[in-house]
């Protein structure tokens, strides 16, 4: 991965030539102490080399702040062609700190900046530098990134980009923090042993991974699982690291969530965000996890109390969409066909192409036929076809949420009009006194700010055969696009846009209070994609003592409470969230991994996994 290279060179500081060691120029903060000055005859023996550079070991301290590892930078050929692992060399050059991209969200390297091919001078060779066993030598903390994630949500508080890591420039706490503890191993080689995959790989050939030490947050498939920790602070799961491309150009495998490989060693280095190890070559895969998904234990009975649900996000589907067939046969054979189903991402009848269609009801006859084919069961759906290209997602795609349903089992309360795009569902009183819809369905405060280039929750009103009611939320909050990575510069982590979610959220929690106002026993699900983790708990505020999430009703642990594999960790975007009285009749929750524990990223269809619930109505 090339990119443009930034320097910081600190020109206002007098340029100096000294004789240092590795470590001095280190030192136990984030920048270095010498940053700008040239310095002369630091001395190590190679440890690695790749095209862009090398890296040296110097003599090490008794200091765990203090990294006695440091990369050169080089692209020269009269540089490279002289050196090779094992030699011990001097090297004279200018102390620089290097921002992998033009991102002022990353944070800086330190390097010595293009030596000249004479002032890299080969001292031995056929020297040998042991690595740091990470989980015996030294182990990385298990809960906190960084000190400046200050606030109840720690990593996750808002608001976001309060302090910044290089302006701070705090002396390192390795022992407490995972940020400054990759930090204290900047430039160093290090073994990771028996590691273990956390996500796919990316489109560069890289992922995430912990290895042979403590961990927290471990699910039954081998992940991370964004938890709690002890002191009532969201667990950021800082003992992960990325590997990267490997060093001799060999190519990683491929891997998923659970995959053992070889032990790895290589060079810890900042770059594009995040700490990284560069293998010397690429390590190989052990163990496989069983990619068997075994189907829902929900089964949907012949009870009109009872009501099976379903959430699934099927990810920008069109009526020619390759996946539409797979999804269908998840709804059939893993979800087993609920009574109602939450969908999101059903995109217009011609898909992606940008061409001002906005129904999509090809798209959903067409999912419709896929799963009675599969099935036998034929759902009717609803939808509310929205403004051309004012909800968001791809461009033409016009995505929206629906929802499916079985008519034998629900159909819409009459006597309200279906509203329109713009039309705002108000909560109204029926000839009984009871809640109803002055739209069913229809969309909440459509024209608000909040929901700019975003999905308006869909709302409906529904009775079963036996004449219970229920009323229905479904949503797709505004994604996390543009939000800076975890272990990067602003502190808290740029969390995007979590004011707008946030008010998402309210919009939400308002619409359902003045149902409960008027009916304080009625049935209510709130469910879809939020696009965000229930742990940034401020943003799920407006929900406290209105709605429950069912996870916790269903008493489903913790660590296996995700829906979406990001990064280093596992994680959920999809709830369920529902009123007091369904709550004390709730029968059964899932989270269905027919996605996340695919064998391939290639063979994912969505990069959310779909859940169920069953709960009674009356």
């Amino acid at each position: 991965m090339n990119s443009l290279r930034t320097l910081l060179l600190w020109s206002t500081l007098i340029t100096v030539t000294t004789s240092v060691k590795v470590t001095d120029i280190q030192g136990n903060a984030w920048l270095s102490p010498f940053a700008g000055q040239t310095v002369s005859n630091v001395t190590g023996v190679i440890t690695a080399k790749g095209g862009s550079g090398f890296y040296i070991s110097g003599e090490a301290v008794d200091d765990d702040r203090v990294s006695n590892g440091l990369f050169i930078f080089s692209t020269s050929s009269a540089v490279l062609g002289k050196i090779n692992v094992g030699d011990m060399v001097s090297v004279t050059g200018k102390v620089a700190e290097f921002r992998s991209s033009s991102s002022p969200n990353d944070l800086l390297q330190t390097e010595i900046s293009s030596p000249s091919a004479s002032n890299v001078v080969v001292l031995s060779s056929g020297n040998n530098v042991s690595p740091v066993i990470l989980g015996r030598d030294r182990s990385p903390p298990t809960e906190l990134l960084s000190a400046l994630d200050i606030g109840a949500d720690g990593w996750l508080s808002a608001p976001n980009n309060q302090s910044l890591v290089d302006t701070v420039n705090a002396t390192l706490q390795p022992d407490l923090y995972g940020m400054d503890f990759w930090s204290s191993l900047e430039g160093q080689l290090v073994t990771v042993p028996s590691p273990v995959a956390l996500d796919f790989q990316n489109s560069f050939g890289e992922f995430w991974v912990h290895g042979d030490w403590p961990v927290t947050g471990k699910n039954g498939r081998g992940g991370l699982t964004i938890t709690i920790n002890s002191d009532n602070v969201p667990d950021a799961n800082p003992e992960t690291v990325i590997i990267g491309s490997p060093l001799d150009g060999s190519s990683n495998p491929e891997v998923a969530v659970g995959t053992t490989l070889s032990d790895i060693t290589g060079v810890v280095q900042y770059q594009f965000g995040f700490y990284y190890i560069l293998p010397l070559t690429a390590p190989t895969v052990l163990t496989s996890p069983d990619s068997t998904v075994p189907p829902s234990i929900i089964v949907a009975s012949d009870d009109h109390c009872e009501l099976t649900f379903g959430d699934y996000n099927v990810e920008n589907m069109a009526p020619t969409s390759a996946h539409l067939p797979t999804v269908a046969g998840h709804i059939a054979n893993f979800l087993l066909t609920p009574d109602i189903l939450f969908l999101q991402e059903i995109q217009d009848n011609s898909g992606p192409t940008n061409d001002g269609v906005v129904i999509a009801n090809l798209t959903l006859s067409t999912l419709v036929k896929a799963i009675a084919d599969v099935s036998n069961v034929t759902y009717d759906f609803v939808e509310i076809a929205p403004v051309n290209n004012q909800d968001g997602g791809q461009p033409g795609g016009n995505i929206r949420q629906v929802y499916l349903y079985r008519p034998d089992k629900l159909s819409l309360v009459s006597g309200s009009p279906a509203g329109e795009s713009l039309d705002s569902v108000e909560v109204v009183s029926d000839y009984s006194g009871k809640p109803s819809l002055n739209f069913n369905p229809g969309r909440i405060d459509p024209t608000n700010a909040a929901w700019t280039d975003s999905r308006k929750p869909l709302v409906a009103q529904w009775q079963t055969p036996s004449g219970s009611t229920l009323f229905t939320v479904n949503v797709h909050f505004t994604s996390k696009g543009g939000s800076s990575s975890t272990q990067g510069n602003a502190r808290p982590p740029v969390n995007l846009p979590v004011a707008t979610r946030t008010t998402q959220v309210e919009l939400a929690a308002n619409f359902i209070k003045t149902v409960l106002d008027a009916d304080s026993e009625a049935n209510v699900i709130l469910a879809g994609d939020f696009n965000e983790f229930s742990q940034t708990r401020s943003v799920f505020a407006s929900l406290n003592g209105v709605m429950t999430e069912i996870d916790e009703v269903a008493g489903i642990p913790l660590v296996e409470r995700y829906t979406y594999v990001f990064d280093q960790n596992t994680e959920q975007l999809d709830h369920s969230f529902i009123s007091s009285a369904i709550a004390n009749r709730t029968l059964a929750y899932e989270h269905i991994h027919v996605n996340n524990w695919s064998p391939s990223l290639s063979a994912r269809v969505s990069d959310h996994d779909p859940s169920v619930g069953k709960v009674r109505l009356c």
